[in-house]
């Protein structure tokens, strides 16, 4: 059997607050080792799809199935702790719980970020925090990684590192991963599925597909969607001996 079975399905799912409407008619499903990516402007309800899948918010419409026993690691977009509070990277990972020092030492070598666990979590680096949020999340041995802007804060060849880093950690766990990003160009070749929204799904499927989609191209601008179109057609598929299309990686079906 395939391992890109759903560990969340989200269908026909809708969240209003009072009378404002956040997300309509949501289908979508995240799957084992696969990379999900949800894109959109600010405002499109990215978040508050992320907040119904780890259950922090309630649909107002619709139903929200998870795989039994889904173990997920979550992983913030931005680390807020107050500069005058003594706290070691060491102290910040025990806050999952896991009192296991060499736990959290795995955890840290797996991320690229061992030689850190004594530092003080204050003098780190933009790169550094993210992966000491990327090795918090991964000491919950989860099913699903949820991924907040991974990159937030990092320059260009950290993002590049990091999404390489994410993909890596997908191939080894099996785990599945959702992830949500504003970098189009970068996400665009890290990724297996695309979410596109804007309160609903404009557009859905591997990221060479939507970047041709008449609902990518109304949401980004024509400038953005070909330029984008240009970055996935060098990253994201080959050529067969006939000239055909073959994506590099587009083994999961989501339906």
């Amino acid at each position: 059997m395939s391992t890109h079975h759903a560990l969340v399905k989200l269908q026909h799912v809708g969240l209003r607050y009072g009378a404002r409407e956040v997300l309509k008619n949501i289908n979508l499903e995240v799957h084992r080792d696969c990379i999900t990516t949800l894109i959109g402007p600010n405002g499109a309800g990215k978040t508050s799809v992320v907040r119904i899948v780890l259950g922090l918010n309630k649909a107002s419409t619709g139903n929200v199935w998870r795989e039994a026993g889904l173990r997920i690691g979550y992983m913030p977009q931005k680390l807020q702790i107050d500069q005058t509070f003594p706290l070691t990277v060491q102290r910040f990972l025990q806050t999952t719980q896991c009192k296991d020092k060499q736990q959290m030492q795995q955890a840290l070598d797996e991320v690229g970020a061992g030689h850190l666990l004594s530092q003080s979590i204050h003098n780190l680096s933009g790169g550094e925090t993210q992966r000491i949020l990327l090795a918090r999340a991964l000491l919950r041995d989860p099913n699903l990684l949820v991924l907040d802007e991974p990159v937030q804060g990092v320059d260009i060849n950290g993002q590049i590192e990091l999404y390489d880093l994410i993909s890596r950690i997908r191939q080894q766990r099996k785990c599945g991963v959702l992830m949500i990003s504003h970098d189009l160009h970068l996400v665009m070749s890290a990724t297996d599925h695309v979410i596109c929204m804007n309160q609903h799904v404009c557009c859905s499927g591997h990221p060479a597909h939507v970047t041709q989609d008449p609902s990518f191209t109304e949401l980004f601008g024509v400038k953005g969607a070909e330029a984008l179109a240009v970055y996935s057609h060098h990253h994201n598929h080959r050529h067969s001996a006939h000239g055909d299309v073959i994506p590099e990686r587009n083994n999961c079906n989501h339906g």
